[in-house]
């Protein structure tokens, strides 16, 4: 029986031995990796003090670069830029959207933090916003709105948060893409490290945000993006990061840098992008992949699921039954997801319940003895 990649997670796992961790898809564990990395940013800042920018920004935010264009197929590192978080990204690219109120085209099935915000903009006239039911043919609905009204701004989850659907055709949204709208942007947080994302194709049309607290395992802090060249030049939102290396500005003009830095805010945490870059360089010199780990998972995945005869999910919906390429968790629709969600906890068994979703993770720190105990704790739901 394989033990799966514990032994990268020694830390995590000893940290809390008793506790079955099955929200990958939330909080994911943090390999042992991420401590090397968040020491290093300490030893550095107590190093080079005022001068550790200078390794920042000049070593590891171009490390980070390349790995993210690596994952992503990307042509140019320098389209990607990182942040506190997604929610900074959001707000700065519609900054750039020079109409007020901005049309927004998505669906209703986005993260909290969007569906939040777009609400905000509408309270205050900053935005109108069409949302559209989540399904199969989302994107086909989608494409036929854009082609009835004239929308700012398109944005769809490459992989639904609440339900776990992937949602195909990205490429077809990016053909209506324009620097001059609509902008596509697609929320990839579900979708970065957990199933083959390949935006080679589509990189000069669409913004791509994802970051480091799920699958990435580098933690919170960890914001990344794609923003496609020539798209929001000029965000109104804006620190004095973005102004590196713009040569271009007349005196007395707010000056971008000419890449995706464009996007960038003021002074940040760089320890996240440590984090992540010590992750990256764990998994290359332990050669796992991102495939590796997504068929990790959908071995276990099938084994939980070969064994919920005996256990009440077996009257649960499925939402997101495995095929290839898809999300690193299952979902369960039942009116009793909150109460099973609880009833877990109470046994340290860690899943999380959206609404009436039961939401289940997996990732590379658990193995088939974990997922046996998963299924002995649902028999005594």
């Amino acid at each position: 029986m394989s033990d799966g990649y514990k032994h990268l997670f020694r830390r995590s796992l000893a940290a809390a031995p008793e506790r079955l961790h099955f929200a990958a898809h939330s909080h994911h564990l943090w390999p042992d990796a991420s401590h090397e990395g968040q020491m290093a940013a300490w030893e550095d800042a107590a190093r080079f003090a005022d001068r550790k920018w200078s390794r920042v920004m000049d070593e590891v935010w171009p490390a980070a670069q390349r790995q993210v264009a690596e994952e992503l197929s990307l042509p140019d590192p320098d389209t990607v830029v990182f942040a506190g978080n997604t929610h900074d990204f959001l707000v700065r690219i519609l900054s750039a959207i020079d109409r007020r109120p901005v049309r927004i085209l998505t669906s209703e099935g986005e993260f909290h933090s969007f569906r939040r915000q777009a609400e905000r903009w509408v309270e205050g006239g900053t935005a109108t916003v069409d949302a559209l039911p989540v399904g199969e043919d989302l994107v086909d609905r989608l494409l036929a709105r854009a082609g009835e009204r004239a929308y700012d701004l398109i944005l769809v989850s490459q992989v639904m948060f609440g339900t776990g659907l992937v949602v195909p055709g990205i490429e077809r949204l990016a053909a209506i893409a324009r620097p001059d709208g609509p902008w596509v942007v697609i929320d990839g947080y579900h979708g970065f490290m957990a199933v083959p994302t390949d935006l080679s194709a589509v990189a000069d049309r669409v913004f791509y945000l994802a970051g480091g607290y799920k699958y990435a395992m580098a933690g919170e802090g960890v914001g990344l993006m794609h923003a496609p060249p020539g798209f929001g030049p000029r965000p109104e939102v804006t620190g004095w990061y973005a102004a590196f290396d713009d040569l271009a500005s007349p005196p007395g003009s707010v000056g971008y840098a000419p890449d995706a830095r464009r996007f960038m805010g003021a002074t940040f945490d760089p320890s996240g992008l440590y984090r992540f870059v010590a992750v990256r360089d764990m998994l290359a010199r332990e050669g796992l992949d991102m495939a590796a780990m997504a068929a990790h998972a959908d071995a276990l995945k099938r084994q939980l699921l070969g064994g919920l005869g005996d256990t009440p999910l077996a009257g649960a919906e499925l939402c997101n039954p495995p095929a290839e390429g898809s999300a690193r968790f299952l979902a369960f629709r039942s009116p009793d997801a909150q109460r099973w969600q609880q009833a877990l906890s109470a046994r340290d068994i860690v899943t999380d319940a959206r609404g009436d979703v039961l939401r289940i993770g997996f990732g590379p720190y658990q193995d088939e003895a974990d997922v046996a105990a998963l299924l002995q704790a649902l028999a005594r739901l």
